[in-house]
């Protein structure tokens, strides 16, 4: 037998029911899917410390399970002292089982480690897609505390082929996912 990640298989039996029901859709088709997350760290301080940019890529190596990629600036800013083409991020795109195992990390070990959690806010774009802003990367049990010289954030964007954000948010709340005012519509 093959192995499925545990939100993926929480997808397939409990969420897409719940949520034809609640939507009154007429095939499984029309509910929603998550298609991938896109996890985004930016270091502006990288211009002055390169030394920076290597630690963040390994960093969200290791927070998402997959080789993370630098981003490069596109243009130069003389008052930021950046040049064009100089590495300024890092990010990688989680899909298919990977990004059910991190959002199942996501939900049940790092946001619980996050002092005075009380919940996530609601961040949808207009578009069924969430956004979502963690200010520290100690908060995942793969982060080495003894290695982190600085704490920098990073961001993590859920995109589903939900059509409004009502229904996205629908599927986020069956994942799991701890909204702060969390209501059944």
């Amino acid at each position: 037998m093959d192995y499925q990640p545990l939100l993926k298989k929480r997808y397939h039996e409990q969420i897409v029911p719940a949520l034809m029901k609640e939507f009154n859709y007429k095939s499984i088709m029309q509910v929603p899917k998550l298609k991938k997350i896109v996890l985004n760290r930016g270091v502006g301080e990288a211009v002055m410390d390169k030394k920076l940019i290597e630690t963040a890529q390994e960093e969200l190596t290791a927070i998402a399970g997959q080789q993370a990629v630098k981003t490069f600036s596109k243009k130069a800013i003389s008052n930021f002292k950046l040049r064009e083409n100089t590495p300024i991020g890092v990010k990688v795109t989680l899909r298919h089982d990977r990004m059910y195992e991190f959002l199942e990390r996501l939900i049940s070990v790092a946001l619980p480690r996050v002092k005075d959690f009380n919940g996530v806010d609601s961040n949808f774009d207009g578009g069924g897609n969430y956004s979502l802003g963690l200010d520290e990367q100690i908060i995942f049990p793969e982060v080495d505390m003894d290695k982190v010289h600085k704490i920098i954030g990073l961001e993590a964007v859920f995109v589903t082929s939900a059509p409004t954000d009502e229904e996205g948010y629908a599927l986020l709340r069956e994942f799991g996912m701890p909204f702060k005012n969390l209501k059944k519509q």
